[in-house]
């Protein structure tokens, strides 16, 4: 068991593909605390998502399991589903009242 992995017939370090999840993970979690638009949050924790995929998958490629990409594909669709069910929730809120803010939605609490 190496720590490299051939794709496409090179050969890459699957420390490349860690840095590449840890980059995209901290670019959502960032846009998650920063923006206030509820798409932009919702399409920074699809990206958070992406990223563990792309960790699951390489370490399963890298073990030669595929316990690990299938937890990706099974998470995937949670996350797809978790998508429609959230952009659904907005459009209505959204056709319900005028808001562009995150913050405007603590008035639905009375």
């Amino acid at each position: 068991m190496s720590g490299t992995l051939d794709i496409g017939g090179s050969q890459l370090d699957v420390s490349w593909f860690l840095l590449l999840a840890a980059a995209l993970f901290t670019l959502g979690a960032v846009g998650v605390l920063v923006r206030r638009n509820p798409l932009v949050i919702l399409i920074s924790i699809e990206l958070m998502l992406n990223a563990v995929n792309l960790t699951l998958v390489a370490f399963s490629r890298q073990l030669e399991n595929l316990e690990g990409q299938l937890f990706a594909l099974m998470t995937m669709t949670v996350a797809a589903a978790e998508a429609v069910v959230g952009l659904a929730i907005l459009v209505d809120i959204f056709r319900v009242r005028d808001l562009e803010d995150i913050d405007d939605l603590s008035e639905l609490k009375g």
